[in-house]
């Protein structure tokens, strides 16, 4: 499972011109989950997401978490993270986890991180979705659940 989170001010996914998720300060996550990812790449994932230390503190260090700052969350599945690009110039998504596999690990991730971060939003799985966002920092961190077992 792979994520990219930016540490932001704001963030909203729309579908069809409607606002289905949004959040204030916290972290837009953009989620891709793999062929082969299991319950236990969401939830090394989420844990460390939700324990990620990168808001400044009274000091002006990268010190605090999203519950130390009171922060939301929004979640949208991409499974375009797991593109290979090695050959050509169009790029294969063979190694993003099929939809009836995907489906089930994204909204369990959006439920297990919603447990410990309440103002937890989602995009609509497999929809066309507009995201916008103001990154703060710019704060931008990759992770691969693989690193983390």
């Amino acid at each position: 499972m792979i994520a990219v989170i930016q540490r932001v001010t704001e963030a909203k996914v729309e579908v069809e011109g409607k606002t289905v998720g949004a959040c204030g300060k916290g972290f837009l996550v953009l989620l891709g989950v793999a062929e082969g990812d299991t319950e236990r790449d969401m939830t090394l994932l989420a844990d460390k997401i939700r324990k990620l230390r990168v808001f400044e503190d009274e000091n002006g260090k990268m010190n605090k978490a999203l519950t130390d700052v009171d922060g939301g969350l929004l979640v949208i599945s991409q499974f375009t993270l797991l593109a290979n690009y090695a050959h050509g110039n169009r790029p294969d998504f063979f190694g993003a986890a099929k939809p009836a596999v995907a489906e089930p690990l994204f909204e369990q991730f959006c439920s297990y991180i919603k447990e410990y971060i309440p103002k937890t939003e989602k995009g609509i799985f497999g929809a066309d979705m507009q995201v916008s966002l103001v990154n703060d920092g710019p704060v931008t961190i990759v992770m691969d659940s693989k690193i983390l077992r």
